[in-house]
Parts: C-alpha cells; structure tokens; sequence
C-alpha cells in the first residue's frame, strides 16, 4: 500500500500530467485558430493593399472603430468615457477626413477636444480628469496610427507608398515568426533577464533579437525583389520595426494589464481583438510614413 506521503505526491504528478496534457492541447488549438486565420486573412490583406482605393479605406476604417471600441471597453474598466455612439462618430470624422481631406488634421483635434470637454459637463458619474484621460489617448493613437496607414498608402501616386505598406507588412509578420519561435526555443538560454517582465512575463531578448533579425532579413529580401525602392530605406525599414516592433504589444499589454483583462475581445480566433492582432502595425505605421515622406 502506498504509504500517505506517497498518495499525496502521486496525486500531484497526475495532476500535473493533466494540467500539461491540458495546456499542450490548448495551446496546440490556439496555434491552429491562428494558423488558419492568417491563411484567411492574409490574401485579403494583400489584396487590399494592392488595389488600395475605398476597398482599402473601408476595410481600415471597420478596423478602427473595432479598435476605438475595444478600447472604450478598456477604459470603462477604469472610469466613465465618455458615449460609445460618440467615439465611433469622432472615428468616422477622422477616417473620412484622412480620405477625403476635408479638413487639416489639427483643425479636426482642436475640434474633438472641445467637443469631449463640453460632452462632460453633462455626465454625472466619475472624474472628468480620469474620464477624458481614459479615453482620449486611445482614440488618438488608434485614429491617428490607422490615419497615417491610410495616407502613406493612398497618398503616393508613384506607387512609392503602395511598395512601402507591403514590405511593413513582410517585416512585421516575418519579425512575429521569428520572435514567437525563437523565443519559445531559445528563451532564457543565454540573456537569464525577461525582456519586459512588468508587462509580459514570457517575453525574452531571444525572442526580441530573433524578430529584430527576420525583420532585418525580411528587408534584404524585399530589397532584392522591389528595386524600385532606395536599398538604405529598405533597411531602415527592417531595422526600426525590428526594434520598435515589441514597444506596439507592450503598450497594448499595459493597457489590458491596468484594466485587467486578457484580450482586448475574442472577435479574431487564436488572436483576441483589433488591438491585439494590429497593435504592432499601429504603432509601427507612423515611422513609416515618416520615413517614406520626410527622408
């Protein structure tokens, strides 16, 4: 007969099976979700980015409002934003104004904030400090990121913008594949240090430097393939968003962490939400616009 101590620690080494039996199936189901997702999506995308056009403004501009959504869902967790019906218009304003030019950019801001200072007059519940705070970084980012993807694609008549948004694109998955392998098969091996643990304790530099790395290849790819584009911008290119690649998720996690959720929402399988799955392209989108316009 198995004495007590022997019971109590079969019982923990079953149980534990089972919790990695678990896991392994759960994470092999996720894995999947994702891999049939990008096979999806990603010719739709590519696609999208080809023709540009009202096909390439529409589909970013669902993407937006989900995105201000998901982030009004966000800050709810935290105070009072203000309406819903009134951050989806203000998205709109923005969008359309980043297609059509109806305005500058500066005249709409100034007219957003004035708007949102007056709308909270009228709400009774929380802070007005923490109320707007909440809400309004997050509207810009997501409406200004989204807003500079639309203009460095749509803007551009030499097809200099078109060649630029698909090779952030190759960089950006290319520097998510390498990372996501690379950090799940060398992590922790060489730098004993996690990469940014207050916001997301399984990142490691072996997963940053590996996506650092297929981002940079990425681009000599591309570079070889499209010599259309100067071969020093092409480079730039991989190297920032190699580097500033993880900044995009870890201020989503920052966001999710302080309103204690684990997805912005479940509207992508094996990805979360809007924010989850482009807050690397957001991020990433206003670099490059930068550097196809101004360099």
């Amino acid at each position: 007969m198995l004495k007590v101590g022997e019971a109590e620690k079969l019982m923990i080494r079953l149980m534990s099976g089972l919790i990695h039996e678990y896991m392994g199936k759960l994470l092999s189901v996720n894995l999947l979700q994702r891999i049939i997702v990008a096979f999806a999506g990603i010719p739709l995308l590519l696609w999208l980015i080809k023709v540009g056009g009202v096909w390439f403004f529409s589909f970013f501009l669902l993407l937006a409002l989900l995105a201000v959504f998901e982030f009004h869902r966000l800050a709810r967790h935290k105070a009072h934003p203000p309406a819903l019906w009134l951050i989806l218009l203000i998205t709109l304003l923005f969008q359309m104004n980043f297609y059509l030019h109806l305005a500058e950019v500066w005249e709409l801001l100034l007219a957003v904030v004035l708007v949102l200072l007056v709308m909270e007059l009228f709400l009774k519940e929380g802070s007005p400090l923490l109320n707007l705070g909440a809400m309004l970084p997050g509207l810009l980012y997501v409406n200004l990121s989204f807003g500079s993807l639309l203009r460095l694609r749509l803007e551009t008549t030499d097809g200099t913008g078109e060649l630029m948004v698909f090779l952030m694109f190759f960089c950006v998955w290319s520097a998510d594949i390498f990372a996501y392998f690379g950090g799940s098969t060398l992590g922790g091996k060489f730098i004993h240090r996690k990469l940014f643990e207050r916001l997301s304790p399984h990142k490691t530099w072996e997963g940053f430097l590996s996506g650092l790395a297929g981002s940079i290849i990425a681009s000599i790819i591309y570079g070889n393939f499209v010599p259309q584009l100067p071969l020093t911008t092409v480079l730039l290119t991989g190297l920032l968003i190699g580097l500033a690649s993880p900044a995009g998720d870890l201020i989503e996690s920052m966001l999710k962490r302080d309103a204690g959720v684990k997805d912005s929402s479940a509207l992508i399988p094996g990805h979360g939400g809007v924010l989850d799955r482009f807050d690397t392209i957001m991020f990433v989108s206003p670099f490059i616009y930068f550097i196809t316009f101004h360099l």
